[in-house]
């Protein structure tokens, strides 16, 4: 790779890939759909939208824009171009009934008793993300909707709450994220990786960057002379074409509603109301504690990661025994290396990889981690309960009263360079699958549908292993959590933003 193709285009890249502003505690996310063509493209050829590049002083509001792909439709980008993005984009999440069940969109869950986004033609276009200091947002706000307000027609606003860093269930949110390789020390090669690590390649969550193959993933590339009125940067690896994708990354959504009082209210039954009993299975079934801390010790030196709540893999606790195999944060992050641990050297190698070894082999139920990993930037909403409260609270409103009450929640937003096999990989095989690991018959503890399986096997279990002694299984769980709505949105870099606003056939 040349020394040209070395340096990021931070100034390019929208601040959400950097920051997820999580300094700015007020925000809103605004789902819009195009009134006028001509007014939403020159709206989004001049609106100021936050960059990555770092700065001494911390702004006080930012502006982020997303688009769907009736979105860019509206906009009246050409089919050409649009059939350059990745196809499950644009099908959209709610394009049909196979991409449901492996996203666990069925029962409740289904698109059509989703309150947004429940059929690919009512997507809404334009999803614009607003941060603000805290006592701001509420003046931001109304200037960009007022500046705007000739261009959108506002479908739903989504609200947001400040709950001090914890998510609605009462746990410390926000601790494992990747590290990206901003200096782009990588090798850009597909090699294995003997040991987990927190660094990922930047082109697994930016498009026109080299991925965890050292590939660079599909997207619109473009004749650099087709509209010289707002240039794009060249593709590094065909440097002929302008690349529509740099800088760019699919951003998807979903609103989450959390039933806080249900799941308080199990635990502390299959407690059978101690208190001590209720927290260690709450714990258990997240896989950290209240406070954010994991189940099992930690002191390993993992690459790229710092924060000392992350510094563990799971290996060595193989049969769960301190961190339940199907605990959430275990099913979300395996942190596992390519190759099962093992000694150096070919025979060794060989040995694990062909599958002669049978401690490796139970070590390889789950793929490499490195190639499933998500950036979440979400946000709750709502209410926060305190553990008393949500012991006694009433039942939750029924699916018909929640047009007027979205309830409590996260508005889950994560960013990928390829949805299928970052988020649809995640959500299908390791959250909302029934065979995770060495596991049958459950999904996630928390997001789980509790749906039977294809076979008509309950999925309504989470098991804890006991160490010399059959995994005690707890029955019966409800289903915590709701999908209200979603969609996938391709948030482009700022060049990508004003040439997609003055593009023409």
């Amino acid at each position: 790779m040349s020394a040209l193709h070395t340096s990021v285009d931070l100034d390019d890249i929208q601040g959400l890939v950097a920051f997820g502003y999580g300094k700015l505690r007020e925000a809103c996310f605004l789902l819009l759909d195009v009134r006028d063509k001509e007014a939403a493209r020159a709206w989004l050829s001049r609106c100021e939208v936050s960059n990555a590049v770092k700065r001494e002083a911390a702004p006080t509001t930012a502006l982020q824009v997303a688009l769907s792909c009736p979105g860019l439709r509206a906009l009246g980008v050409p089919e050409d171009i649009v059939q350059g993005f990745s196809p499950e984009f644009i099908a959209g999440m709610s394009s049909d009934d196979s991409r449901a069940r492996r996203l666990g969109d069925v029962g409740d869950n289904r698109p059509q008793r989703w309150l947004w986004g429940n059929t690919p033609e009512v997507v809404p276009h334009v999803l614009m993300l607003l941060y603000a200091m805290k006592g701001e947002l509420a003046a931001w706000e109304g200037q960009v909707l007022a500046d705007c307000a000739s261009a959108f027609t506002l479908v739903k606003r989504l609200s947001t709450a400040d709950m001090g860093g914890f998510e609605p269930f009462g746990f410390k949110d926000g601790i494992s994220e990747p590290t990206l390789d901003w200096e782009r020390e990588r090798p850009a090669v597909d090699q294995e990786l003997r040991e987990y690590t927190n660094v990922a390649c930047l082109g697994e969550f930016v498009l026109g960057y080299p991925n965890e193959y050292g590939e660079y993933t599909e997207r619109p590339l473009l004749d650099p002379q087709r509209n010289t009125d707002a240039p794009l940067p060249r593709a590094e690896d065909q440097p002929d074409l302008a690349d529509l994708g740099r800088n760019g990354s699919y951003l998807v959504m979903r609103q989450l509603r959390q039933d806080v009082g249900r799941f308080w209210q199990f635990v502390d039954g299959a407690a059978h109301g101690d208190p001590a009993a209720r927290t260690r299975l709450a714990e258990e079934m997240v896989g950290r504690s209240i406070d954010g801390d994991p189940l099992i010790p930690t002191g390993e030196r993992i690459e790229g990661e710092d924060d000392p709540r992350n510094t563990f893999t799971y290996r060595g606790d193989e049969e769960g025994l301190h961190c339940p195999i199907g605990a959430h944060i275990r099913r979300s992050n395996p942190r596992n290396a390519d190759l099962p641990p093992g000694t150096r050297g070919f025979i060794s190698w060989a040995t694990r990889t062909l599958g002669f070894d049978a401690d490796a082999l139970a070590n390889d139920h789950v793929s490499s981690t490195r190639f499933h990993r998500l950036l979440r930037r979400g946000r709750e909403y709502g209410n926060k309960l305190t553990l008393q409260q949500a012991l006694s609270a009433p039942p939750e409103p029924g699916h018909d009263d929640l047009q007027a009450h979205d309830g409590t929640g996260l508005h889950f937003i994560c960013l990928a360079a390829n949805i299928t096999r970052q988020f649809e990989f995640v959500q299908g095989a390791w959250l909302a699958g029934v065979r995770f690991d060495s596991l049958h018959g459950e999904s996630d503890p928390l997001l789980g549908n509790r749906q039977p399986d294809p076979a008509g096997a309950p999925t309504d279990s989470f098991s804890i292993p006991v160490a010399n002694g059959c995994d005690r299984r707890v029955t019966g769980l409800p289903q915590f959590i709701t999908v209200l709505g979603g969609g996938y949105f391709f948030m482009p870099g700022i060049r990508a933003l004003r040439y997609l606003s003055k593009v023409q056939p």
